[in-house]
C-alpha cells in the first residue's frame, strides 16, 4: 500500500488537530464540509483578531503580548512549528498561504488581435476584400478568388507567425519573472534551522532576519539586535525605524532590514497583509523599451517614410500610365480591378518597406539572450541591461565571493603572544584534547580557553547544530563559519558556551563599522565585552594584549609594531585578518546600563582599553577561472577594478593573483575619500584596487567614472551597496550572498556569485548589439533592392515586377524569419577582441554600409538585367500551341508564357539572393561566414525552411502566387545567381573603409555653419542624429556631452607601454592579433610593488612593469583624466 489513510501517525495528527477522518469526507451526493477555520483547527486566535491588534501595542497586551500570541498559535519560539505536513496544511488552511493572485496570462487570440491592428495590414486586408469582390463579380468564381485569396493567405501567415513569436516571448518573460520572485529565507522548524521559499511560509513560523532581508510576512519581533527597518515602501515614511520586542515589535511584509539582525514570529501572510493586497493589483511590466529598441524604432520610422514615398510615386505613375492607355468612356470593371491591383501593390510595397522586423529582432535577441544568460547563471531583471553590458568600459568588482570562492578557513593565527602555525589534523587520534595540546600549552592556558571560546561563540550571529556521527553544521556568513569552525576544532562546545553566558547587548556588524561587539554576563556573575572585526580597526582600540604566560600586558609601541607586522604577513599571504579583543566590564558600569537589553537607542558599547587575545588569518582561495576571465576583460578593453573592505595588503595580494593589479595603483578608501573631485579625476584612470572602502567610497568612485564618460558595471551584495548599484550603468548583485535590497537595486543577478559569469554577461551583451547589426544589414539590403526595383519598374513600365503575394513572402523572409535566424546567433570569441561599443557609435557603421551597397548594387543590377533583357539572354520562347494568357487589362499588351516564366525566374532569383545574403550577414567583417554555421540549428532550420517553401511556391503556387513550373536548368541558374553573393561579399570585404562615418560624406547630412536650423523629426531629433545616434543638440534642451579626459603617456589596459598619447580611434585600428600579443605580453610581465606617499598622508601602491633603478626615487607622475577604458594609461617610472 502506497498511502495508508488510517495509519497510526495520521490518526494521532488528525486527532490533535481535530481534523475529520478520510472516511468522513464528502461523497458525490453529500453536502460540502464547512470551511476549516483557525478555531476548528485548534488555534486560539483567528486572522480577524490578529488584524485588530496589528500595529496596536495596547491590543497586543490584551492577548498577553508575544507569549500569549505564541501560545495561541501553538508554537515554541525556540523550536518553531512542528513542520509536519499536516501541521503546515492546517496553518495554511486556517490563515491562508503566503501568496497573492497573479495576473492571468494574455490568451493567444489577443496577440492575433494586436497583430491585426497594424495600419498597413488593415489597408492590405481592405485591398484583399476589394480584390475578392471584383474578381468574383468579373470572373468565374473558381478563378476570380485567386488574387484576393492569395493576399489573404499571406496576411494570415504573417499574422500567425508574428503572434506566435510574441506569445512565446511573453511566456519566456513570465518564466523569468517567476524566477525573480524566488526568495529563500532562514526559519526554525521542528527545532532545526532551515531555508524555505517565502511562498512556503505559514503563520507561526520563526523567521531569522539579517541585514538586507526583505520581511516576507507581517509579524512580531521575538529577538532584535540593533534592528533597523525601512518601511518607506509601505508607509511612505523615509526615515528608517528601530524595532524591538517591547515598544515597537510590529513588522510589515514588504519592508526591508537596513541594519542589525533578529527573529520574528509570522502572524499574517499573503492576502491578509497589506503587501499582498498591493502586489495583487500590480502586474509584471514586460513592455519596457530599451535604448536600442528606441533607436531601431526611429530608424524603422525613417525607412517606412521612404517606403511610403516610393509606394505613392509607384501608384501615381502606374495609374497615370494606365489612364492614358485606357478609354475612359468604356471604363469597365476589369479596369477598376487593375487600379485595385496597383493599389494593392503600392500597399504591399509599404508593408515590405516598413521594417517591423527591427523591433521584433530586438525582442527576439533580448529574450534569447536572457534565456541563455539564465543558463549561464545570470538573471536579467531589466532588459536594457542586456545591451548596456556590451558597452561596459569598467567593472568595479567585490572581492569576497566574486573573485574568491567564499569558502573561508582559518589557517594561521596569533594567539596570546605567539604565532600558531596550522597542524595536520588528519593524523590526530586522541580527539579534541590532543588537537588542543598541539595548539596550546595547557599548563599555561588552563584559565584562558573559556575566555577565547566566549569571544568566538558569543560574539556571532551564526549558529551550530551538532549531529551524532556527523560533522557540526554551521550556519552563517562565510567569515563567521570560518571562525566558529576554528573554535570547534580547538575543542570549543558552542551550545555549552552559549548556555554558560547570557548576552545582554549586541552591536551588529555592518560594512561601515567593520566590527561587532557583545556584552555577556557569565556564570560567575562577571560581565565581559567582546569585540571582533577588521584587525587594524580593533587593534587600534586595544591598550593591552595577553602574553604567552596568560598575563595581560601593556601594548607598547614595539609590541604594536610587531602585531602590525604579523597582520601584514598574513595579508601578504592573501589572508583576511580578524582581531578578537575583550575586557571585563566593571559591575557598577554594567548595572548602570539601560534595562532594555535589545534597545537600538542608548549608550554605545565601550570600545577603549581592550585586550587583544587573538588575530586570525582566513584563507579565501581565488575562484578557478577568474584570472582568465579578468584577462579576457582586459583584452576586450574593459578596466577591471577591485573594490573591497579588506586590508590593502590582502587586497593587493588577491588582485595580483587574479591578474587585476598589473601596472596600476592600489589605494585605501579613506585616501580617495579625502581627495577633491579634480584629484579623484586625476588618479582614477590608474586605480586598480581600492581597499578598506566604505559603500560611500564605492558610490563616489562609480559617480566619478560616470562623469568621465565611462559605462560602469558594479557588483554588490550588501544593503549599503544599493546606492552604487543604482548609480551604475549596470548593477550586478550576487544571488547567493546578496541581500534582497541589493537585488532590488540591481539590473542583473549573478546566481553563482562568480566573476566568470560576469564575463559571460559581457559576451551576451555584445552579442545582442552584433546580432542587431547583422539583421539591420540584411534588412536594409532587401529593403533597398525591393524599393528600387519596384520604383524603376513603375517608372519604365507602369507595373511592379513582383505581385502582392510575392512581396508578402519576401516580407516574411526578411522580417520574421530573418529575425529568427540572425537575432539568435550565439556569441563568439571575436566579440571579446573588440573595444567596447560607444553609446555614440552609429548603428549602421561603415562596414555595414560597404556590405549593403555591394550586395544591393549586385542584386539590383541582376534583377534589372533579367527584367529588361531576360527573355533574350535566357532565350525564353512562347509555346506556339499554348493559348496566350489573358491580359491584365483591356489595353494591356498580351503577355506570353515566356514573360510569365521570366517573372517567376526574377522572383526565384531574388529570394535565393536573400537566402545567401542572410549567410553573409552572419559575419559582416570576416570572409569565412561558415565558421560555426552548424552550431546554430535555428539558423540552419530557417534557411532550409525558406528554400523548401520557395520551391513549393514556385512549383505549386500557380495563379495564386503568379508562378509557373521551372525546368531544372532554370532552378540551377537561380541558385547560382543567388550563390554569387558569397564570393562577391568576400571581395567587397577587401575594400578598405575610412574611419570617418559614412554619413558625414553625404551632402544632405553635412553640418553647415550657415545653416541655423536642422531638419528635425517630431521627437525633436535631427534625422542625422537618429540615423547615426548623435546626441540631441543644445537647442532641444539636452545636457551637453560629458567632458573627455586623456592620459599623457603610460600603458594601455593590458599593461603594455603606450609611448606617446594615442586616441581611441588610433588603438581601435590596430589589428586584433597585435592587441592580443600586447595583452599577453603585459599579462605575463612580473609586477613589482613600490610605494609613494600622498600629501594627505595615505599610502598609494603601484605595481610597475619593471623595478626602479637602485637608489632612484619613486615619484607620482601627473595624470590626466581619460574617458575611455580601451586606451587606459597609467604613469611609468
Amino acid at each position: 500500500m502506497l498511502f495508508d489513510h488510517d495509519s497510526a501517525q495520521n490518526v494521532r495528527e488528525r486527532a490533535a488537530l481535530k481534523l475529520p477522518r478520510p472516511s468522513e469526507f464528502i461523497g458525490p451526493d453529500d453536502e460540502p464540509p464547512p470551511p476549516i477555520t483557525a478555531r476548528t483547527a485548534g488555534f486560539g486566535i483567528t486572522p480577524a483578531e490578529i488584524a485588530k491588534w496589528e500595529g496596536n501595542t495596547e491590543e497586543l497586551e490584551a492577548y498577553d503580548g508575544f507569549d500569549g500570541i505564541a501560545r495561541a498559535l501553538k508554537i515554541d519560539p525556540q523550536k518553531g512549528i512542528d513542520a509536519t505536513p499536516v501541521d503546515i496544511k492546517a496553518r495554511r488552511d486556517a490563515f491562508g498561504p503566503n501568496t497573492y493572485p497573479l495576473k492571468k496570462r494574455t490568451p493567444f487570440y489577443m496577440y492575433v488581435w494586436e497583430a491585426l491592428q497594424d495600419e498597413t495590414l488593415m489597408i492590405l486586408i481592405l485591398c484583399a476584400i476589394v480584390s475578392l469582390a471584383v474578381g468574383l463579380t468579373t470572373e468565374k468564381p473558381s478563378e476570380g478568388w485567386y488574387d484576393g485569396g492569395g493576399i489573404c493567405f499571406a496576411i494570415v501567415v504573417c499574422v500567425m507567425v508574428a503572434s506566435l513569436s510574441d506569445y512565446n516571448q511573453a511566456n519566456q518573460f513570465q518564466k523569468l519573472s517567476a524566477e525573480k520572485r524566488k526568495i529563500y529565507i532562514n526559519v526554525t522548524r521542528g527545532g532545526h534551522r532551515t531555508k524555505v521559499s517565502i511562498f512556503e511560509l505559514v503563520v507561526g513560523d520563526m523567521v531569522h532576519l539579517a541585514i538586507g532581508d526583505q520581511i516576507p510576512a507581517d509579524g512580531l519581533v521575538y529577538v532584535g539586535h540593533s534592528l533597523i527597518v525601512d518601511e518607506s515602501s509601505m508607509t511612505g515614511e523615509s526615515d528608517p525605524l528601530p524595532k524591538d520586542e517591547e515598544e515597537k515589535p510590529f513588522l510589515m511584509s514588504g519592508t526591508k532590514v537596513l541594519d542589525g539582525f533578529g527573529t520574528m514570529l509570522v502572524t499574517a501572510v499573503g492576502m491578509r497583509t497589506e503587501w499582498g493586497r498591493v502586489m495583487a493589483t500590480l502586474s509584471e511590466d514586460n513592455d519596457e523599451e530599451t535604448p536600442l529598441q528606441v533607436r531601431l524604432n526611429n530608424l524603422a520610422t525613417i525607412i517606412g517614410k521612404v517606403g511610403l514615398s516610393v509606394a505613392v510615386v509607384c501608384f501615381i505613375v502606374c495609374v497615370i500610365r494606365f489612364l492614358c492607355q485606357t478609354n475612359l468612356k468604356h471604363f469597365s470593371s476589369e479596369d477598376g480591378r487593375q487600379i485595385v491591383e496597383y493599389f494593392a501593390v503600392a500597399v504591399t510595397i509599404v508593408v515590405v518597406a516598413v521594417p517591423e522586423g527591427l523591433p521584433l529582432a530586438v525582442t527576439l535577441t533580448l529574450a534569447y539572450s536572457m534565456k541563455k544568460m539564465m543558463s549561464d547563471r545570470a538573471l536579467v531583471r531589466h532588459l536594457s541591461a542586456c545591451e548596456t553590458m556590451g558597452s561596459a568600459t569598467a567593472i568595479c568588482s567585490d572581492k569576497t565571493g566574486t573573485l574568491t570562492m567564499n569558502m573561508m578557513t582559518v589557517i594561521r593565527s596569533w594567539v596570546c603572544g605567539k604565532l600558531r602555525e596550522p597542524t595536520d589534523l588528519e593524523n590526530i587520534s586522541e580527539g579534541v584534547r590532543k588537537v588542543w595540546q598541539l595548539w596550546f600549552d595547557l599548563s599555561v592556558f588552563t584559565s584562558f580557553w573559556q575566555l577565547l571560546f566566549e569571544a568566538i561563540c558569543l560574539n556571532t550571529n551564526a549558529s551550530v547544530e551538532m549531529h551524532e556521527g556527523a560533522p557540526p553544521e554551521i550556519t552563517g556568513t562565510p567569515t563567521e563559519v570560518a571562525v566558529l569552525g576554528w573554535g570547534i576544532k580547538l575543542g570549543g562546545n558552542f551550545d555549552r558556551v552559549k548556555k554558560s553566558a547570557t548576552v545582554t547587548e549586541v552591536d551588529a556588524f555592518n560594512s561601515t563599522k567593520k566590527r561587532m561587539a557583545v556584552i555577556a554576563k557569565t556564570e560567575d556573575g562577571k560581565a565581559w565585552i567582546h569585540w571582533k572585526g577588521a584587525s587594524e580597526v580593533v587593534l587600534a582600540q586595544c591598550s593591552n594584549f595577553m602574553d604567552e604566560q596568560g598575563n595581560v600586558s601593556p601594548l607598547t609601541p614595539e609590541k604594536l609594531q610587531e602585531l602590525q607586522e604579523i597582520i601584514d604577513t598574513f595579508a601578504n599571504a592573501a589572508l583576511r585578518t580578524l582581531c578578537l579583543a575583550c575586557k571585563e566590564f566593571p559591575q557598577n558600569e554594567f548595572l548602570a546600563r539601560p534595562p532594555k537589553k535589545h534597545s537600538t537607542i542608548g549608550p554605545p558599547i565601550p570600545e577603549d582599553g581592550l585586550t587583544c587575545i587573538a588575530i586570525v588569518g582566513i584563507k579565501d582561495p581565488c575562484r578557478p577561472g577568474v584570472p582568465e576571465a579578468v584577462h579576457k576583460c582586459q583584452i576586450a578593453g574593459i578596466k577591471v577594478r577591485m573594490v573591497t573592505g579588506d586590508n590593502i595588503t590582502t587586497a593587493k595580494a588577491i588582485a595580483v593573483e587574479c591578474g587585476i593589479l598589473t601596472n596600476g595603483t592600489a589605494i585605501e578608501g579613506k585616501d580617495f575619500r579625502n581627495m577633491s573631485p579634480d584629484e579623484q579625476y586625476e588618479i582614477l584612470p590608474a586605480i586598480q584596487v581600492m581597499a578598506r572602502s566604505s559603500p560611500t567610497d564605492k558610490h563616489t568612485m562609480v559617480k566619478r567614472l560616470l562623469e568621465m564618460g565611462e559605462i560602469v558595471a558594479v557588483t554588490g551584495d550588501g544593503t549599503n551597496d544599493a546606492p552604487a548599484l543604482h548609480e551604475a550603468s549596470i548593477g550586478l548583485s550576487m544571488g547567493i550572498t546578496g541581500t534582497e535590497v541589493a537585488k532590488e537595486s540591481s539590473d542583473i543577478i549573478i546566481m553563482d556569485d562568480d566573476f566568470a559569469s560576469i564575463v559571460k554577461v559581457v559576451r551576451w551583451g555584445r552579442a545582442v548589439y552584433a546580432n542587431i547589426q547583422k539583421f539591420v544589414q540584411f534588412q536594409c539590403t532587401v529593403n533597398a533592392v525591393a524599393l528600387m526595383l519596384n520604383f524603376i519598374s513603375a517608372l519604365s513600365e507602369g507595373a511592379a515586377p513582383l505581385t502582392a503575394v510575392q512581396l508578402l513572402w519576401v516580407n516574411l523572409i526578411m522580417d520574421t524569419l530573418g529575425a529568427l535566424a540572425l537575432a539568435t546567433e550565439p556569441p563568439n570569441d571575436a566579440v571579446m577582441y573588440r573595444p567596447p561599443i560607444s553609446k555614440e557609435a552609429p548603428l549602421i557603421n561603415n562596414i555595414m554600409w560597404r556590405n549593403i551597397m555591394g550586395q544591393g548594387m549586385y542584386q539590383l543590377a541582376l534583377l534589372l538585367v533579367l527584367k529588361f533583357k531576360g527573355i533574350e539572354i535566357l532565350n525564353l520562347k512562347d509555346d506556339p500551341n499554348a493559348p496566350p494568357p489573358p491580359p491584365r487589362s483591356a489595353h494591356a499588351k498580351p503577355e506570353g508564357a515566356a514573360h510569365e516564366k521570366l517573372v517567376c525566374i526574377i522572383f526565384n532569383a531574388f529570394v535565393f539572393c536573400q537566402v545567401f545574403n542572410e549567410m553573409n550577414a552572419r559575419n559582416p567583417e570576416k570572409i569565412n561566414v561558415f565558421k560555426g554555421f552548424t552550431s546554430n540549428r535555428l539558423f540552419m532550420g530557417v534557411i532550409l525552411f525558406t528554400a523548401i517553401v520557395q520551391a513549393l511556391l514556385v512549383e505549386y503556387g500557380g495563379t495564386i502566387v503568379s508562378t509557373i513550373h521551372l525546368e531544372w536548368n532554370h532552378w540551377i541558374l537561380c541558385v547560382i545567381l543567388g550563390a554569387i553573393s558569397l564570393p562577391l561579399a568576400a571581395l567587397v570585404k577587401l575594400i578598405p573603409i575610412p574611419d570617418r562615418p559614412f554619413g558625414e560624406y553625404l551632402i544632405f547630412w553635412r553640418r553647415k555653419k550657415h545653416r541655423k536650423q536642422k531638419l528635425l523629426t517630431r521627437s525633436g531629433r535631427s534625422i542625422k542624429g537618429i540615423m547615426f545616434n548623435r546626441p540631441p543638440s543644445a537647442t532641444t534642451g539636452a545636457p551637453p556631452a560629458p567632458k573627455k579626459f586623456y592620459d599623457t603617456a603610460g600603458i594601455d589596459a593590458q599593461g603594455v607601454p603606450a609611448g606617446p598619447p594615442r586616441r581611441l580611434s588610433d588603438l581601435a585600428r590596430r589589428p586584433s592579433a597585435e592587441r592580443r600579443k600586447e595583452s599577453l605580453t603585459g599579462a605575463l610581465s612580473a609586477p613589482t610593488v613600490t610605494t609613494a606617499s600622498t600629501t594627505e598622508g595615505g599610502v598609494l601602491t603601484k605595481v610597475l612593469g619593471s623595478p626602479p633603478e637602485p637608489g632612484a626615487a619613486t615619484e607620482q607622475a601627473p595624470l590626466r583624466r581619460n574617458s575611455q577604458a580601451w586606451a587606459e594609461e597609467a604613469p611609468t617610472s
